[in-house]
């Protein structure tokens, strides 16, 4: 049983930084593995990164790698999406989700149980 909070959202120019952070409940934060993902107006939901529990292993999605960086804090039950280099494709509701005894990390929508209510980020040109 786990409750994920988004934020750290907004509008930012191309080339700009910004900082996504998802809030966990529960003690077994640790365990989970977690993920982001984003929703762009008119497109399907579509992964961005991912990272593994105790392990911490992470994947990228080909289109961020470089750019984006996932962390996570277990102490304070906290997963952070790090966005440099911002592009106007960028712009979507990201999402952040949680699965349950992930050793490894997951890219796909069903591969986890809990999600955030999203953040809006917008990128101009």
């Amino acid at each position: 049983q786990v409750q994920l909070v988004e934020s750290g959202g907004g509008l930012v120019q191309a080339g700009d930084s910004l900082t996504l952070s998802c809030a966990a409940s529960g003690r077994t934060f640790s365990s989970y593995a977690m993920g982001w993902f984003r929703q762009a107006p008119g497109k399907e939901r579509e992964f961005v990164a991912a990272i593994a529990g105790s392990g911490g292993t992470t994947y990228y999605a080909e289109s961020v790698k470089g750019r984006f960086t996932i962390s996570r804090d277990n102490t304070k039950n906290t997963v952070v999406l790090q966005m440099n280099s911002l592009k106007p494709e960028d712009t979507a509701v990201y999402y952040c989700a949680g699965r349950p005894g992930g050793t490894n990390y997951y890219i796909g929508d069903h591969d986890y149980d809990y999600w955030g209510q999203g953040t809006q980020v917008t990128v101009s040109s």
